[in-house]
């Protein structure tokens, strides 16, 4: 893998990032509803999900699945499924306790919920895979070896998705604090019935 390619890649991924998905929505709701430190555990988890996708693709075990109809599918029906409850969630529950202002180890218990239910959003949208599958060849030299090639690109989309995703949170927590409390918990069920909408997207869209 060239430098160019490289470089190619950073591109690639800082804008596909930056594009506000299921991910974003994620965490910026729960920047708003329950403050830096469980949006931090929620970017957490969705960086390791991708780890992990990573890990498939290199093992191959995802273009299995992809080959799957039936298997794709139904994860698609799923992941449609947890991102709708997710967001009626966000509609009807009330806003937490802010970490700034908790005491104890309620932020860490927090931010630990937050990391896991940001793996489970990524992992709910199985597109996810295809999309790894599908971008991961077109920046590999099949001549050189493979496996420290994608521990690069690995590695250079963590840390891409994790400063966007932190960049995103610092957004989140300002207009937060400018809306104050009110508005903000209006701003956690907006990101609630997009997550709604992505879910109903994801459904709608799903291979025939």
């Amino acid at each position: 893998m060239t430098l160019e390619t490289w470089i190619a890649f950073v591109i690639l991924e800082t804008v596909l990032c930056f594009t506000p998905g299921p991910a974003v929505l994620y965490v910026v709701s729960t920047a708003l509803g329950r403050g830096s430190r469980a949006a931090l555990g929620g970017a957490l988890g969705i960086v390791a999900c991708n780890t992990f996708y990573f890990l498939l693709s290199a093992l191959g075990v995802a273009a299995v699945i992809l080959a799957s109809q039936r298997l794709f599918t139904a994860l698609e029906w799923l992941g449609a499924g947890y991102l709708v409850w997710l967001g009626l969630r966000m509609l009807w529950a009330r806003p937490a306790v802010d970490d700034r202002d908790a005491a104890g180890p309620r932020p860490q218990s927090s931010a630990l919920a937050a990391l896991l239910r940001g793996f489970s959003v990524q992992a709910a949208n199985p597109k996810a895979i295809a999309f790894f599958v599908a971008l991961l060849p077109q920046f590999i030299d099949a001549s050189v070896g493979i496996g420290g090639q994608v521990l690069v690109l690995a590695v250079t989309s963590v840390l891409i998705e994790l400063g966007v995703l932190s960049f995103y949170t610092w957004v989140a927590l300002r207009a937060g604090a400018i809306a104050g409390k009110r508005w903000t918990a209006t701003l956690e069920r907006v990101a609630g019935v997009f997550l709604i909408a992505a879910g109903a997207r994801l459904a709608l869209g799903r291979s025939p």
